[in-house]
């Protein structure tokens, strides 16, 4: 394979907007199957946790905003 012909690497926005997707739950299937074959995937679950994380932190800010 000559050097102009390699795949593109997948970029952090894409993996985001990946997971993303997922979260939401409205991807089509061909465009999953693809993601997995170009993304890595320990960066999908560094992703998939830090968005945990924030969804988590904002839930509890919200319950601690309404609740005063």
């Amino acid at each position: 394979m000559a050097a102009s012909q390699q795949p593109d690497k997948p970029s952090l926005a894409h993996t985001v907007k990946a997971v993303a997707w997922s979260f939401i739950g409205i991807r089509k299937n061909s465009a999953s199957h693809e993601d997995l074959g170009k993304l890595n995937p320990f960066h999908i679950i560094a992703v998939a946790l830090v968005g945990v994380a924030l969804f988590v932190g904002g839930l509890i800010a919200l319950v601690h905003w309404v609740a005063k």
